[in-house]
């Protein structure tokens, strides 16, 4: 098949042929029909992962046809339309029997763990935990965006923010998960204030959304939230991952508020001060969110299907196998808005 390929982090990305993947007992392989590039597929070729062995393929946000099948698969069967979360629980652990395989103790994670869908084809292990079958409503490259930016966000504002009409809900950082955030909020009729530094990615906020738009450019954006809100926001989200967003995200909260971790950070900041005083002061909840369980996918894909999200909105463009490589390697530059998504292998 042909995959995109690097052999060393931060090193040269090939597009190449490489041997077709074989299914596991417990596995499936699937013809990749769109994939997402996301900003942890950038920090993976950092070598910010260390379940990354090299040589190594990206791509965990992915959508297409199961084509082979293990033998011990009976929920699936050749053909079926399928996506899947980036994390994937081996179904039996303590974690998975709860409910939270998106913390799984064995997890498989396509792009990390494993060679990912920057690929023809791509083998996925733990297939009937955790594939995902698609409405026919839903196209492949809708599909793909949902697989990590929009489902964890999903997660973070619904299930760990556990958000209500008329709160306040600050997005810091307009990429793909701030903006699949700022939609999910406002479609549980929240009031919600993106934050970042780009004026175009303000201006897409508001339209899908956003209610307030901070330039944080100018100033201290907790401030500004404070004054806004009259006391701050219920539910604050770091959809970045920077040392200063985490500060102000805390700083931005009401007495008793949430802040929701999402973005990662880069390596050499995962451990980073923060302003105790107002975390104990305040009562604060400081929440991770890693992912989102299949299980939790057809609430989500009811909403879509309905209108009631509309995450093809945020798809900034879609590109080729080949024009993705220069796509990842730039990821950190914030350049363009929205989601891009392979769709041509």
């Amino acid at each position: 098949m042909k995959a995109a390929v690097y052999q060393e982090f931060k090193g040269p990305i090939i597009v190449t042929k490489v041997a077709d993947p074989q299914a596991s007992p417990t596995g499936v392989v699937l013809a990749v029909k769109a994939c997402g590039i996301c900003r942890s597929d950038w920090h993976g070729w950092m070598g910010n992962d260390p379940d990354i062995k090299l040589p190594h393929v990206p791509g965990h946000e992915l959508a297409g046809e199961v084509v082979a099948l293990g033998s011990e698969i009976r929920n699936f069967k050749l053909g079926d339309r399928v996506t899947l979360p980036f994390v994937c629980g081996c179904g039996t652990c303590e974690q998975c029997v709860s409910g939270n395989q998106q913390v799984c103790d064995h997890q498989f994670q396509p792009g990390f763990t494993a060679w990912g869908g920057f690929a023809e084809f791509v083998a996925i292990e733990y297939a009937d935990t955790n594939l995902v079958r698609l409405p026919d409503e839903i196209d492949f490259v809708t599909a793909a965006s949902l697989g990590c930016r929009f489902a964890t966000s999903y997660r973070a504002v619904v299930d760990q923010g556990k958000v209500a009409a008329e709160q306040w809900v600050a997005v810091h950082g307009c990429g793909g998960v701030g903006l699949s955030a700022i939609m999910i909020a406002a479609a549980f009729c929240a009031r919600v204030i993106a934050v970042d530094i780009a004026e175009d990615k303000l201006q897409f906020a508001r339209s899908i959304g956003a209610e307030v738009a901070i330039d944080s450019s100018y100033g201290n954006p907790a401030d500004a939230i404070l004054d806004i809100t009259e006391g701050g926001a219920h539910i604050s989200i770091d959809a970045l991952g920077h040392p200063d967003i985490l500060v102000n995200s805390i700083s931005s909260l009401r007495k008793r508020g949430k802040h929701i971790q999402v973005g990662i950070m880069e390596s050499g900041k995962h451990i980073t001060p923060i302003p105790i005083d107002k975390i104990i002061g305040r009562e604060l909840e400081i929440i991770g969110s890693h992912g989102m369980q299949a299980h939790r996918y057809p609430e989500m894909l009811e909403m879509i299907r309905s209108g009631k999200l509309e995450p093809q909105k945020l798809i900034g463009k879609t590109v080729t196998l080949e024009e993705s490589v220069n796509k990842l390697v730039d990821m950190n530059s914030f350049s363009g808005t929205g989601v891009t998504v392979i769709d041509r292998f």
